[in-house]
């Protein structure tokens, strides 16, 4: 380095001929080394209540930078997601940090180190929430410990919480409430305000992690511009190639096939849908999902214009995009389930006293009732409002959400194509026929050669093991569908693992889905075994969990010999029931107590053995 001839602020000469000194003699990089250890220096000397400095004798020479200082506050960016929402956020919120020379730890609640909780020091929770205010799969271990009595005092801890949720549900950002509350409890610091998002997070997000990212203190390091999040464990936000379609921009998927899988005189409806992705350069691997972007039924945008008095071709903004009120109603907004926001909207639109009675928290009981009985059609025909403007209407909506399959093939097997099995929601409300936003548009207007708008989500916390281990796959109706693409995946790889199948549905006769391909899976040795259930064949319900507990010496061997266990279906339901068979078939077979028998499965779960994947 060349030396500098003129003094700086403050130094004396002597003082000056040794930094001179020092500077001729540094090689590549150790200058800027320096920079960080003196800044560090410097912020003590100013905020001497943060403990002094570190001696150079403690540093490890070889490192870019400095070893933690006192100043510096370690941070961790934790998160637990359900559809990749949360990750995508983490990893944002990281590179965020990065920015200004903060160095977080970005890990996924399935990966995290619970001990690692009482020495954090600044941590903040990316979180959804799943079904009833329940944490999301892969967090439920963070969430057992933090709430349990095991947790630690976090008198140190400084936390800041965003939460993801559907203001559909009743528990609304259930899960990121529980933590705010408990954390809080345990002594830790609001290092800021919770912030709860619904589906249309994008903006509050992004306020969120502008302010949050504010008030951490900046290490000795900041302005290096070098420093990145370290992502942690395998279900981390670490950097990959961003595809060239994702949910802001899916890919037009044309239709190769849409039949009716269940038969005549099924009380459903279950299609197997087959789509093109040719040309897209999206990949996948079994266990991902297929992110489906639907449009909005026709004759439901009409009823709504017809209902408001509205013309479709109205010129419209949303977000500064222009359209036409039809096209927004059609593509852009979700116009079938009402949300409390729209109840706001409406109840000062309308001034209707019934929809006023219905805000606020002390009414969630009551207003999700209302909702459940409810959609947009029905408020605005129930409260009519005489010449509302369009753009005033569409501010009380909120986007269309995509919905997301479990893909039900593999790309080993099925290049260039991605297959669904989906089964159409069907209901009548106030009268009239009612169906699913997306499983209706499969079966109404989703012809062989029409494109579906798409993209793929993946789904870390439900792959395939080696190819030498045993699975056991236990599914019900459309949750037999990655098994599918599992299994396609095995014999084209020519996987040597056992395999076996237990799945369920209503009726033999109408609804084996995919029954002939088991059956050619088993002659040619992919699938070992399978075992059915069909619940209303029989004078007595038959489950899954039934078969699985008749079954129990053979499912404990297997879990024994390093199976791994797979459950797709309903999470209300399937998944509890079934948890508790394996726990049952574990407290038999294994002489277990119940505590022991829920310590066994924990671990399988740990260790990635017990993998769930539920609607």
């Amino acid at each position: 380095m060349t030396a500098f001839e003129f003094p700086g602020p403050g130094f004396t000469a002597e003082q000056w001929n040794q930094i001179n000194a020092l500077a001729t003699s540094l090689g590549p990089g150790q200058g800027l080394w320096l920079s960080g250890y003196f800044a560090g220096l410097d912020h003590n000397a100013r905020a001497p209540h943060t403990g002094a400095g570190l001696p150079l004798a403690t540093l490890d020479p070889i490192a870019p930078w400095p070893a933690a200082t006192p100043s510096t506050r370690s941070l961790t960016i934790l998160f637990g997601s359900e559809t990749g929402n949360g990750a995508g956020l983490a990893k944002a919120l990281g590179e965020a940090a990065a920015r200004l020379g903060i160095e977080p730890t970005v890990v996924d609640m399935a990966d995290y180190k619970l001990r690692r909780l009482k020495d954090e020091q600044d941590l903040l929770i990316v979180t959804s929430t799943h079904g009833e205010g329940d944490p999301p799969l892969s967090g439920k271990g963070f969430f057992e410990f933090a709430e349990g009595r095991k947790a630690p005092r976090l008198p140190d801890l400084r936390y800041a919480i965003l939460a993801l949720g559907d203001s559909t549900y009743e528990h609304y950002c259930g899960a990121g409430k529980r933590l705010d509350r408990r954390l809080e409890e345990l002594g830790a610091a609001r290092l800021a305000a919770r912030v709860d998002c619904d589906v249309d997070y994008d903006e509050d997000a992004a306020g969120w992690i502008k302010a949050v990212v504010a008030k951490l203190t900046p290490p000795a390091q900041a302005g290096n511009g070098g420093a990145t999040a370290r992502a942690v464990g395998p279900g981390s936000a670490s950097a990959t190639p961003t595809p060239a379609f994702d949910k802001r921009a899916p890919f037009p998927a044309t239709v190769i096939e849409n039949l009716v899988l269940t038969g005549r005189g099924s009380s459903k409806e279950t299609r197997h849908i087959e789509l093109s992705l040719a040309g897209s350069g999206l990949a996948f691997e079994p266990g991902d999902a297929l992110g489906v972007l639907p449009r909005n039924d026709p004759r439901l945008v009409e009823s709504l214009l017809d209902t408001l008095r509205l013309s479709a071709d109205t010129p419209l903004s949303l977000k500064e995009r222009k359209t036409t009120l039809a096209d927004a109603l059609g593509e852009a907004l979700e116009i079938t389930a009402a949300t409390p926001r729209f109840i706001e909207h409406w109840a000062e639109a309308s001034g209707a006293r019934e929809l006023h009675e219905l805000r606020g928290e002390q009414q969630a009981e009551a207003r999700a009732a209302f909702l459940r009985g409810h959609h947009v059609i029905d408020i605005v025909r129930r409260f009519p409002v005489q010449g509302i403007d369009p753009q005033t209407f569409v501010a009380g909506l909120r986007p269309l959400q995509p919905r997301l399959y479990s893909i039900a093939s593999s790309l080993a097997a099925m290049p260039d194509e991605a297959h669904l099995t989906v089964s159409t929601v069907r209901y009548e409300l106030h009268g009239e026929p009612r169906s699913g936003v997306a499983s209706g548009h499969f079966s109404k207007r989703a012809e062989p050669d029409t494109t579906v708008s798409v993209y793929v989500q993946e789904n870390r916390h439900f792959r395939l093991p080696d190819d030498d281990a045993p699975i056991l796959m236990i599914g019900a109706g459309t949750g037999v569908a990655p098994y599918r693409a599992f299994l396609q995946e095995r014999e084209a790889r020519g996987a040597t693992g056992k395999s076996w199948l237990v799945f369920g549905e209503r009726n033999f006769h109408s609804d084996f889905l995919y029954q002939t391909e088991w059956q050619d899976l088993q002659k040619d040795g992919v699938l070992s075994r399978m075992n059915v259930a069909f619940s209303r064949d029989g004078a007595a319900k038959t489950d899954v969990q039934h078969r699985l507990v008749e079954h129990a010496r053979d499912v404990f061997a297997w879990l024994e010999e390093g199976a791994h266990v797979y459950v797709c279906g309903d999470g209300a339901k399937l998944a509890p029931d079934v948890h508790a068979a394996l726990r049952t078939i574990v407290q038999q077979q294994g002489g277990r107590g119940k505590a022991a028998a829920d310590d066994y499965l924990g671990a399988l779960q740990r260790d990635h053995r017990y993998q769930i994947d539920v609607y």
